[in-house]
């Protein structure tokens, strides 16, 4: 086990999937001469035939991934969460449907990198975090790295899928730093990163952080909370987070997306639905208003989950 910066983890997770199979290859904007952050010297090791700069067509690259995917190539395509809006009907008509439609015959071994560049003064085109769009169609595995460990494990597990997987990356957690191993970390498992009993927080990718900061500070004030960390939403880790708010009785989302038909809401439903008897108060969503994100960062910084919000929530729940 070594520590790692959360960039320098999936830099390490492609270029040892790079090495173990000779189908793995990266593509994107600009990523040849990347001399930093999670791309950074692919090109000097892999060459110009496994490391391929895009030209700015995403529409046009992310089906040229799902094409070398059916043919037995196993692309990881970088991106950020704004651009993929133009790429929708490559990643809802074709990389989300083929496999079902094809009766299984076909697999898509694809990964899509999506960076969640919000909170820095990107304004309200560059700031998205769409992962709840993808959510609500199926055939489309989704992963949020919280962790270096995640960030690294995931992807490798990702790397590895036959299915196309959508990895959310939270830039707010590049410089953060954490262990990291070898293994791949399973779909469908969610870790339980502090232990309490009076108020389960799920915390979403850089929500993680914030959650366990805010159980921190109300431990401090009497308050336990335990704080989960789904690591995939598709699929989500339901029974982790049903047994939690079993002993705790009172459940709290910190969610950076949007707060409709967010991620919060929907493991709001689930619980609502099959544990609703575990409930000492009503579920309280803490995600990010239903705003654009305004360009100013006096303002921005008001949208989105954050410490004292969290906390606030959890005291909420105790009333």
């Amino acid at each position: 086990m070594t520590e790692k910066i959360f960039a320098d983890a999936i830099n390490e997770a492609i270029a040892e999937e790079m090495r173990r199979d000779p189908n793995v290859f990266i593509m994107g904007e600009d990523i040849r001469l990347s001399i930093y952050g999670a791309t950074k010297n692919l090109y000097k090791e892999f060459g110009e035939e496994r490391v391929l700069d895009t030209p700015l067509s995403e529409n046009g690259f992310f089906g040229a991934a799902i094409g070398a995917s059916l043919v037995g190539m196993r692309p990881i395509v970088e991106t950020v969460t704004s651009f993929m809006w133009v790429a929708m009907d490559q990643l809802i008509s074709q990389a989300a449907k083929m496999r079902y439609m094809f009766g299984g015959q076909a697999t898509l071994p694809v990964v899509y990198r999506a960076s969640m560049a919000y909170g820095s003064g990107s304004a309200a085109h560059h700031s998205d975090r769409n992962y709840p769009m993808f959510m609500n169609m199926p055939g489309i595995k989704i992963a949020v790295p919280a962790t270096s460990a995640d960030a690294k494990g995931l992807l490798k597990t990702a790397v590895r899928d036959d299915d196309p997987v959508i990895i959310f990356e939270d830039t707010n957690l590049m410089g953060t730093r954490g262990d990291v191993t070898d293994d791949e970390i399973p779909f469908g498992k969610a870790v339980i990163i502090k232990e309490g009993s009076d108020c389960t927080i799920v915390g979403i990718a850089g929500s993680v952080k914030l959650a366990l900061d805010a159980a921190n500070n109300l431990e401090k004030e009497g308050i336990s909370c335990e704080v989960i960390n789904p690591r995939t939403l598709v699929p989500l880790d339901k029974q982790s987070i049903l047994s939690s708010v079993e002993k705790t009785g009172r459940l709290v989302i910190a969610d950076p997306a949007h707060k409709v038909c967010s991620a919060a809401s929907e493991i709001s439903s689930i619980v609502a639905e099959e544990g609703f008897w575990f409930l000492q108060s009503p579920i309280i969503k803490v995600a990010s208003e239903q705003v654009h994100i305004p360009y100013a960062q006096s303002l921005e910084k008001l949208v989105y989950p954050n410490v004292d919000k969290i906390s606030t929530a959890v005291k909420k729940t105790m009333e």
